[in-house]
């Protein structure tokens, strides 16, 4: 009688955990959480991975000399000052660029690069902070 008795009050925990709508609210909120733990861990090392790059690709012009500096203006879809002053500070981290100016409310970075590159080349972090902080 008693496994009976457990049985049907785990189906009921089950049921009311899955069609009630304040777990399903939690369920989304921790989904929410992971994805932006994983956002956050994918730019960090995108980050990484592009100022290795960046490093070595700046010394070899370095040694060679074949550097002919730009300023571009790049758009972003990034719509939060927050999320657009983290693209700047990482275009500014990474070697061979530099964020001059942000503009919040066109959406617009003004980067100079030592030679001219397209714009997914300058920020592609770009959708890792969308996903971490948009």
């Amino acid at each position: 009688m008693s496994v009976i008795t457990d049985l049907h009050g785990v189906s009921y925990s089950v049921v009311l955990t899955v069609y009630d709508p304040s777990i399903l609210k939690i369920k989304g909120l921790i989904y929410m959480f992971i994805t932006r733990i994983f956002y956050g861990i994918a730019y960090f090392i995108v980050l990484i991975w592009e100022i290795i790059k960046a490093t070595i690709d700046v010394a070899i012009r370095t040694v060679n000399g074949k550097v002919d500096p730009v300023i571009v203006e790049i758009p972003t879809v990034l719509k939060r000052p927050v999320s657009q002053t983290i693209l700047a500070n990482s275009i500014t981290l990474t070697p061979g660029t530099l964020s001059i100016d942000l503009d919040s409310e066109k959406q617009v970075i003004k980067v100079a690069t030592i030679v001219p590159r397209k714009n997914e080349e300058v920020i592609p972090f770009e959708p890792y902070i969308k996903g971490m902080l948009e």
